[in-house]
């Protein structure tokens, strides 16, 4: 906003000192006029006339018409004191709900009220001319500062929701959950309805904002660790996951498994986990990965280090092998696990030649020994040559006699 009035409309000083006089005789009657002009417009608004927004109007008629007229008196005098006084309306107008252009509008309003008054007042036409554009340029001004200030409590207002928004995730995520009443608490000064179950979601980025608003029906989101996690309440309701999956197109995100509010922390986790592998390239990063469906390799994944350390204490037979060797029994031997020790289904998986695995299975045997008889070896055995696989080991399946 202008500092002064002569900022506005410089010729406002070479008026005729009896103007601004006249004016602020006629402060009341101006007053009267506006307030009159302004309620009609609020009332077909629909909005209230009685208490805050009722004083707020009265303060904003009172304080133009006094500026107005004080300055076309005094066009040297500082406008901060009305500037601050709109910039509060505008708050004001943020806070209860409204349009900033509802505001506007009646400032307008009311700037057609005082140039109809002035008018009346049977000025000279060059008079008349300087105040026409010294009051539209005023109202101008008005309407700029009552919209900084809108615009500033929105953006305040925004920041708030950002933070009760992140202490409630957080408070959901934590280690050690606190017990319902705070989660509640936390619920209702966010504003959003305590679901049953929830599922976790991480997504690559951190525009959570946004990503809140495209996944929709309650989602919440805040940014932790880099990564956005939206929290998607109700997860098996029909339809809800399409739907995410339609607004996380194109972008890498994992879906944590639909868990009991009081259990958000364990869909954080895995989801957390499996969106590092999908970054790492160890699971697929196209669209959003359902963790329920790749379980085992975040099992085996889950601590670095821990699936080099499951190879090394259970695949160690292999290792003396030469490289082509060892990847044409590993990839056999796993294929027989998954099989059940089925020949033909190992090698139709593979794909060989039936005789070619049942060759292939007898250096095994003599390398392993036993532990092909043993549930829990054999367990453990294809957990260890799933995670080589995801380790970057490519493992030839071609036929080799």
């Amino acid at each position: 906003m202008p500092d002064t009035f002569a900022d506005i409309e410089p010729r406002v000083a070479e008026l005729p000192a009896g103007v601004g006089e006249r004016l602020r005789a006629e402060r009341a009657a101006l007053r009267d006029r506006v307030l009159g002009t302004m309620r009609a417009a609020m009332s077909g608004q629909g909005r209230s006339l009685t208490g805050g927004q009722g004083r707020g109007l009265t303060l904003g008629v009172e304080t133009a018409v006094d500026a107005f007229a004080g300055a076309v008196a005094e066009p040297a005098r500082e406008l901060a004191g009305p500037r601050e006084v709109f910039v509060g309306l505008g708050r004001t107008e943020f806070r209860e709900g409204h349009d900033v252009d509802a505001l506007r509008s009646i400032l307008t309003l009311g700037g057609r009220a005082i140039w109809a008054f002035l008018v009346e007042l049977e000025l000279p036409p060059a008079v008349l001319y300087v105040l026409a554009s010294a009051l539209f340029g005023f109202i101008d001004a008005l309407a700029g500062a009552a919209a900084e200030g809108y615009l500033d409590e929105q953006r305040q207002h925004a920041r708030d929701w950002d933070t009760t928004r992140r202490r409630l995730i957080t408070l959901l995520v934590q280690p050690d959950p606190p017990g319902g009443a705070a989660i509640a608490a936390a619920a209702d000064a966010a504003r959003w309805r305590v679901p049953a179950s929830v599922a976790v979601v991480s997504v690559e980025g951190t525009d959570g904002e946004q990503l809140a608003r495209r996944a929709g029906s309650g989602t919440i989101a805040t940014v932790i660790a880099d990564a956005t996690r939206l929290i998607l309440p109700e997860p098996a309701t029909p339809g809800r996951l399409a739907h995410l999956t339609a607004a996380l197109a194109g972008q890498r995100a994992a879906l944590g498994p639909a868990v009991p509010l009081g259990a958000a922390r364990l869909s954080y986790r895995l989801s957390r986990r499996a969106l590092q592998l999908q970054q790492q390239g160890v699971l697929p990063a196209d669209g959003l990965l359902p963790c329920d469906e790749h379980l085992v390799t975040l099992v085996t994944a889950w601590e670095p280090g821990l699936g080099d350390r499951l190879g090394q204490r259970w695949l160690a037979p292999l290792q003396p092998l030469a490289t082509a060797e060892r990847e044409v029994l590993a990839a056999t031997l796993l294929a027989w696990l998954r099989a059940q020790g089925q020949v033909l289904a190992a090698a139709a998986a593979l794909p060989a030649h039936p005789q070619t695995v049942r060759y292939r299975m007898r250096k095994i045997r003599r390398l392993f020994g036993e532990l092909l008889d043993d549930p829990d070896a054999r367990l453990a055995l294809q957990l260890a040559l799933h995670r080589e696989r995801l380790d970057a080991r490519v493992w030839s399946v071609e036929s080799r006699g």
